[in-house]
């Protein structure tokens, strides 16, 4: 068994050929495909967050909304980078909307990913310390949230408060207990996949990450998850980890399928990316039956417990329902994923 779900940047344009022409578009949008994923049975709606462009950005109220609107299916994020987000208010946030749902919410974050514009963490007030980087800042900032999230008090109460004080030092609420354990870090290096293993976090490897062997992506992809589990198994943690990979999959299944996707598909690309030679993983497109097939041979999937499938959400809710319906009912099965 393997869970599914999606994965939307949350893009709008005005473009008359977009579903999604507005902010507002999207963000409703992505609620209601939200709703319809939970209905067709998969198991997760997640989202990117990208500052300073015509994307989904701020998180926390669109994961509350969906936590409001549906009862089983898991909410989250790949990846919220860390180095725009104040920890203290981000644990309020993400305590509160992992509360409304009911304890569901599967927090990606990270370092973050190649910008708008330049050095934006710092519009929003945040600089590196002397000596380190804007990924070290990142870190850092991970690293103070997840000790937060243990929900041990650290700030000494005001002798004369406006409301009584429970005794000792007080911790932010509202607390979630157990969001600690449903943290992931969205991870491009085999390096870095080891640092969350040791730090307790899930890992989410996405479709693109550093080139370090000249492999087909897949591949390396396979190597990193399992270095990832080995330095969780070294690290001595209690449960076992998470581990989520995300994919363009699109079963063709009727005319308008071949007409947006059938010359998708090809090899792995090499790109740069922050001055790192990168590979990018393939996207696969075709009929179910051959896309089994090739998907069959794809080691990272088969190494991962969980699959995000990336959404075109332009095309709008009833369409991306439909690609989501395809792959749990044509191809998932065949796989042993359902």
């Amino acid at each position: 068994m393997k869970k599914i779900g999606f994965l939307s940047f949350g893009h709008w344009s005005a473009s008359p050929q977009s579903a999604t022409r507005s902010a507002s578009d999207v963000l409703l949008q992505s609620i209601d495909l939200a709703v319809a994923a939970e209905e067709l049975g998969a198991d997760g709606a997640y989202f990117r967050v990208h500052h300073f462009a015509q994307q989904l950005a701020s998180p926390f109220p669109l994961l509350a909304a969906i936590g409001a609107r549906t009862s089983r299916i898991e909410i989250g994020t790949g990846v919220i980078d860390m180095r725009y987000e104040n920890p203290f208010y981000m644990l309020e946030d993400a305590g509160s909307s992992d509360l409304i749902s009911g304890g569901r919410l599967q927090l990606g974050i990270s370092r973050g990913s190649p910008e708008q514009v330049i050095d934006g963490w710092r519009h929003f007030g945040y600089s590196p310390a002397e000596g380190q980087s804007d990924a070290d800042m990142g870190r850092r900032h991970a690293e103070v949230f997840l000790e937060l999230l243990k929900g041990e008090g650290f700030a000494r109460p005001n002798p004369r408060p406006m409301f009584p004080n429970p005794p000792g030092l007080l911790r932010l609420e509202p607390h979630s207990p157990g969001l600690r354990d449903r943290i992931w870090w969205g991870s491009g290096a085999n390096a870095t996949a080891i640092w969350a293993a040791q730090k307790g976090m899930n890992l989410q490897s996405s479709t693109l990450k550093a080139d370090e062997s000249g492999e087909p992506f897949h591949v390396q992809q396979a190597k990193q998850i399992r270095a990832y589990r080995a330095a969780w198994k070294e690290a001595g943690h209690s449960r076992e980890p998470r581990v989520s990979v995300s994919r363009s999959i699109f079963a063709l299944m009727n005319d308008q399928d071949r007409a947006y996707f059938g010359c998708d598909g090809g090899g792995d690309q090499i790109g740069i990316i922050d001055n790192m030679r990168a590979v990018f993983g393939r996207s696969y497109a075709a009929e179910p039956d051959r896309l089994i097939e090739e998907l069959k041979a794809d080691e990272a999937i088969a190494e991962a417990d969980t699959l995000l499938l990336t959404v075109p959400n332009q095309l709008g809710v009833d369409y991306n329902a439909h690609v989501l319906d395809s792959i749990l009912r044509h191809v998932a099965p065949a796989l042993g994923w359902r």
